[in-house]
């Protein structure tokens, strides 16, 4: 064979795999808008049925009324002031433990690398009890608190995990013993507060959207206006890091000052979600791995982690509101769901050697 035919073989060859490569791609993408367009049908029907059912029931086109100002007797003030900010709260923080989940796990490549396992809302947790229990604060105001909570748990990972760079395996260890010091820590706060403090203390780390007013919304939704665009712009380079870190150094990304832009983002998120509506377990942990299971596994399905964790804490606010005759906190549904799928996920990780 002359070098002119197999010069022209081999460009037919790289111009096929080219072809096959944006085949997929475009499959994927077009998967993942299916997906997206389906949760976010998902969500729209689940705000639907939340602010219409319930002890008092609402109709859809008296919803609709209400939302557009209408004033309608009895039906307002439950629809407007307890109904609507629940599902808003919902919404925005379980999108943002979905988007924070995502974010670690692909950033450490490790499904346990969550925020409310490694330790972030232990962080957020043990600060916001020690206010509410010690210092007397509401738990409306120990929110900020427990911000800090969560950046100081971040910070403390972070720094004891440094050698130079991050092993993602010795961030996870690292994470969960700092998660079991602060866990003490809260257990000491309740056991020295009032009954009345250590009950509303208990509510609150369980998870609980009971908290939730119009009032308290801004804290929420505004970092989330910042910080979701900011993960998405981020995204880009999260995909490079999913390649490895030479391959990523190859395409031009800045591998340290990356990772520690992505770890601010995806602590602030699990940070704002956390004092909004409490360490709702196991929302973080659930949401990734459904989203990349719907897409079909190896994109980055950020949109589709941020929708998953939204219908998770607002199905799960809905299921203890109205399937147990007693309305039970939202992380008490999460908890049953996550902790099922955390032993079988150490469970299969163990038997092909990972060891978790």
């Amino acid at each position: 064979m002359s070098s002119h035919a197999q010069t022209r073989t081999r460009d037919e060859a790289r111009a096929e795999a080219v072809a096959t490569v944006r085949a997929v791609r475009r499959r994927g993408r077009a998967r993942a808008m299916t997906v997206s367009t389906a949760l976010v049908v998902a969500v729209l029907v689940l705000a639907v049925v939340t602010a219409s059912l319930g002890g008092f029931t609402v109709s859809f086109v008296d919803v609709l009324r209400i939302i557009g100002g209408a004033d309608i007797p009895g039906a307002t003030f439950i629809v407007h002031e307890v109904r609507l900010p629940r599902l808003l709260t919902g919404l925005g923080a379980g999108a943002a433990f979905g988007v924070s989940g995502a974010i670690f796990q692909t950033l450490v490549r490790n499904p346990l690398a969550s925020p409310d396992i490694i330790g972030i809302t232990a962080g957020a947790s043990a600060a916001a009890v020690f206010a509410i229990t010690q210092l007397g604060m509401s738990p409306g105001h120990a929110a900020p608190v427990a911000i800090g909570g969560a950046f100081a748990a971040a910070g403390l990972i972070y720094a004891l995990a440094w050698r130079g760079a991050v092993s993602g395996q010795r961030l996870i260890l690292v994470g969960i013993g700092v998660a079991a010091v602060l866990n003490s820590v809260t257990g000491w706060a309740l056991t020295r507060a009032e009954v009345t403090d250590a009950s509303e203390a208990l509510v609150w780390i369980t998870g609980s959207l009971n908290g939730s007013t119009w009032n308290r919304l801004p804290l929420l939704w505004w970092p989330l206006l910042v910080l979701l665009p900011a993960a998405g712009v981020l995204g880009r380079r999260l995909r490079a890091l999913q390649l490895g870190e030479d391959a990523a150094a190859g395409l031009g990304v800045r591998i340290e000052p990356s990772k520690a832009w992505l770890v601010v983002v995806a602590v602030c998120l699990a940070a704002v979600a956390t004092a909004a509506a409490g360490p709702v377990a196991f929302v973080a942990f659930l949401a990734g791995p459904i989203a990349r299971r719907l897409t079909g596994g190896g994109g980055l399905a950020l949109v589709p982690s941020a929708l998953v964790g939204s219908v998770i804490v607002m199905a799960a606010d809905f299921a203890g509101a109205q399937l147990f005759g007693t309305r039970l906190p939202v992380g008490v549904i999460t908890g049953v769901l996550g902790a099922p799928f955390l032993l079988w996920l150490l469970a299969t990780a163990n038997r092909v050697g990972k060891g978790g």
